[in-house]
């Protein structure tokens, strides 16, 4: 297996051209298996990972999330890029001190984001958000500096849909110190072309968080370097077991089964996975 300083050189190799899918498991297994797809690199999603408990996003505590990044940065021969919400703190001291944790689980890349979780003040006043990506830059320079650090701005998905404050905020954090510049929510063509461009040559990660037209190569194309799928793959997994149990319990029925992978497959799959584990 390949050594952490080895995962974060070939993440951070990723994110200098072209444009890559990062795929986000919610535990060990869909690690496995999409690392067996042929993906490069992954990403966690707090949200999948806190429907595993039976929890609300965002309700998982920080050592429950460290343990999460530990184990499944264990597990994988691919780079691990860790969603870390808000740091788990408001003040810029706060947010250093759960990086440094962060980065020390061994994942290749981590995330912090902009949003307070309050719907009356979404978002962090400029000043202490742009203070906040400081203090995590500044924390992972202190660990060696190698892993790649993502600053989001949450507007178009808290409520604050302003692409000019929005722009402001990415290019702001890219000159602080983000390597990676991400806006969840921005959907349109224009939208994605005009964060790019402003944050450019700093790469943009693009959420995919539903079905689109949009292709790898339409998202290329526009200058995007990295896609994710945040919870969006955990939520389609929950739609198929939500449509198959609904149907049985509302009209004795089975039909919703049709089609479903055989355990052959999976057991083919992971047995061969396991085989090619280091002992």
């Amino acid at each position: 297996m390949p050594s952490t300083a080895e995962k974060r050189a070939t993440y951070r190799k990723l994110h200098e051209s072209g444009c890559f899918v990062i795929p986000n498991p919610w535990d060990i297994g869909t690690a496995r298996y999409m690392q067996g797809l042929g993906f490069k690199a992954l990403a966690s999603t707090s949200a999948g990972y806190a429907f595993t408990l039976g929890l609300p996003d965002g309700s998982v505590t920080r050592d429950t999330m460290l343990a999460h990044f530990r184990a499944v940065a264990a597990a994988t021969d691919v780079p691990i890029n860790a969603d870390f919400e808000n740091g788990y703190a408001d003040a810029p001291a706060d947010v250093a001190e759960s990086v440094r944790l962060a980065v020390a689980t061994g994942v290749a890349g981590l995330s912090i984001e902009d949003s307070t979780g309050d719907t009356a003040a979404p978002l962090y006043d400029f000043d202490l958000a742009l203070a906040r990506v400081r203090a995590a830059r500044a924390a992972i320079d202190q660990a060696g500096g190698d892993t790649v650090f993502t600053a989001r701005s949450e507007g178009f998905i808290a409520g604050r849909p302003d692409l000019a404050e929005t722009i402001r905020r990415l290019k702001a954090f890219a000159d602080a110190g983000a390597d990676c510049l991400y806006a969840p929510g921005i959907k349109t063509p224009d939208q994605i072309a005009a964060v790019v461009q402003a944050v450019a040559p700093k790469p943009v990660n693009f959420l995919m968080g539903a079905a689109t037209d949009l292709t790898v190569a339409d998202l290329a194309g526009l200058g995007v370097r990295r896609i994710s799928l945040g919870g969006t793959l955990a939520r389609a997994a929950w739609t198929a077991l939500k449509g198959a149990l609904g149907e049985i319990a509302e009209e004795g029925k089975f039909s919703r089964l049709a089609g479903t992978i055989a355990n052959k497959e999976l057991n083919a799959f992971f047995r061969d996975d396991m085989q090619k584990r280091p002992s």
